[in-house]
């Protein structure tokens, strides 16, 4: 069965058939970089990275592009504000964000296409597009003209009528219709800025994605994606530059995750409640995170509070838990081979179901759901008696296969520094002397150290509190 995509174009679900069987050309919508990442730009980081590495999953050669905004009012605005150069900020800020994003568990893009190291590709894109009629220069300015473009809100189903209704002319803006949109725009002075043939000056911020996707990924690509908040206008507005410029479909598929609230309200700068990834990743787990993202279906509104984050973390270690456990039994099981195949065909059960929660528009929240019943299968068969190395390897592999699929890691237990080892062999000697005190005492002095014994019939086992 094929994977179903909701696609925002048609506002319905389809099965998801590429252009060229086996490749998918995929581009997503990055950051402008000004400041450091907040949780509303970690969403479509972490979601699309997950739609990659299943489409991965499910055999495809997936070419993944995502761009950086590295130059445009904001950054102008945060380069006047800080006294320092447009570049330098775009650099620091790129860093920020592959620091914070690589923490989430997300996977550089095949390539990370710059705004201001595509210029000359963004001026020849202009430039046959006013070549062809679909834009006009206007004092050092360029503007697409949105009423030759006949299919103009057909992603965001509105139409050229009910568009004029909220269009205006801004002070500065010399365009001919209140609808047409810029495309370069004249420097002013002490701007950052570079040579055009309308004059000195730097791109608007629609075209810089229609030429990089195409620089990239060619004509027209498979899935194009990011954020609700991007559909109207600046996705509508790649569609009308594409388009009108190839006379070719530009994305077959459109998709657009949700938005998030902060304690019920939506996230803003004047609510004060606007929260960095990079402050977020200093208290909590990066991994909880990233989990806590994916047990959402990715098109819903998804609700962020640190009670929530506690909760979504109390679920994860037992998982981890499962896990490590899993991996504490290997080596300590036989090769029974009695009941093996009532096991492995569960196992293998629940990865045909995590599959289809999957090729259903992606459903991580039912996918995640998947991933507890594995964790109680496995629960359930370390109560056995005697275990099977075959059974354990199973569950160990499945594990790390699904898992690492959403594109978390359960991880390896850390060692232990020599000293906590030494106390822990102390420990256990003092339980085999029956020196239960001193015993008590080292198991509070680890707690103190956050190190938490569990004692198990295989021996002690611990783990970070």
């Amino acid at each position: 069965m094929p994977i179903q995509i909701y696609n925002t174009l048609t506002r319905k679900k389809e099965d998801f058939i590429p252009l060229e069987e086996g490749k998918v050309k995929m581009y997503v919508c990055g950051p402008t970089v000004y400041n450091y990442i907040h949780i509303g730009n970690a969403r479509p980081a972490i979601v699309f990275d997950t739609v990659r590495r299943y489409l991965e999953f499910r055999g495809y050669d997936v070419r993944y592009i995502s761009n950086f905004t590295d130059v445009d009012d904001k950054l102008i605005r945060a380069a006047n504000e800080l006294g320092e150069e447009v570049p330098a900020i775009a650099e620091r800020f790129i860093n920020a964000y592959f620091e914070d994003v690589s923490a989430l568990g997300c996977k550089k893009a095949d390539a990370h296409p710059r705004v201001t190291e595509t210029m000359d590709l963004i001026i020849e894109f202009i430039d046959a597009l006013i070549e062809k009629g679909f834009a006009y220069e206007s004092g050092g300015d360029v503007y697409y003209r949105t009423r030759e473009f006949g299919e103009y809100g057909k992603l965001s189903h509105q139409s050229i009528d009910e568009l004029k209704v909220g269009a205006r002319i801004q002070v500065g803006e010399k365009k001919q219709d209140a609808l047409d949109f810029a495309l370069w725009k004249s420097a002013k002075e002490g701007e950052i800025a570079w040579d055009s043939p309308w004059g000195k000056g730097r791109p608007g911020w629609h075209i810089e994605c229609s030429a990089m996707a195409r620089q990239y990924l060619g004509d027209t690509i498979d899935i194009h994606a990011g954020g609700q908040d991007l559909a109207f206008p600046h996705h509508e507005n790649e569609i009308a530059q594409s388009e009108a410029l190839t006379g070719k479909t530009f994305a077959r598929y459109w998709m657009h995750n949700g938005y998030i609230n902060i304690d019920n309200e939506k996230m803003s700068k004047s609510l004060g409640n606007f929260v960095l990834v990079h402050d977020i990743i200093k208290k909590h787990d990066p991994q909880v995170l990233r989990f806590f993202m994916l047990s959402v279906h990715y098109r819903n509104p998804i609700n962020y509070s640190e009670e929530l984050l506690e909760n979504t973390k109390a679920a994860f270690e037992r998982l981890k838990t499962s896990y490590q456990n899993l991996k504490h039994r290997q080596g300590a099981s036989t090769n029974l081979t009695q009941d093996n195949q009532e096991w492995l065909d569960k196992i293998k059960a629940l990865r045909e179901q995590f599959a289809a929660e999957m090729d259903d528009d992606f459903n991580t929240a039912n996918a995640v759901s998947v991933l507890f019943d594995l964790s109680k299968l496995a629960n359930l068969y370390l109560l056995e008696k005697n275990t099977s190395e075959e059974v354990i390897e199973a569950f160990t592999s499945e594990f790390d296969l699904l898992f690492g699929t959403l594109g978390l890691n359960l991880g390896e237990e850390e060692l232990l520094d020599e000293e906590i080892e030494a106390l822990i062999q102390k420990r256990n000697q003092a339980r085999k002397d029956r020196d239960f005190q001193l015993s008590d005492q080292i198991r509070d002095q680890l707690k103190e150290m956050n190190i938490i014994l569990e004692d198990t019939a295989q021996g002690t086992r611990w783990k970070r509190g």
